[in-house]
């Protein structure tokens, strides 16, 4: 299965976690220090949904986004 929204293509981002470690300056210190980048995945929030199409019910893979936003009709 794709982590891909099948209304609107919501889908993974890539980013990155910043570890940083050491006492900020306005705390006394002598500042942070970056001690390791790690890639990291931002998933879709999606959710398995029986939506009405054309008369029928049909599952879809839709984003919470898209169910807020009333841009799919729950079965």
């Amino acid at each position: 299965m794709a982590r891909v929204c099948e209304v609107c293509g919501k889908g993974v981002r890539s980013g990155r976690t910043i570890v940083r470690h050491g006492m900020p300056k306005k705390k006394g210190g002598i500042g942070l220090h970056t001690t390791g980048i790690t890639n990291r995945r931002f998933l879709p929030n999606l959710h398995k949904v029986r939506v009405v199409e054309n008369g029928g019910v049909v599952r879809r893979t839709v984003c919470a986004a898209c169910i807020k936003a009333g841009k799919v009709a729950k079965a």
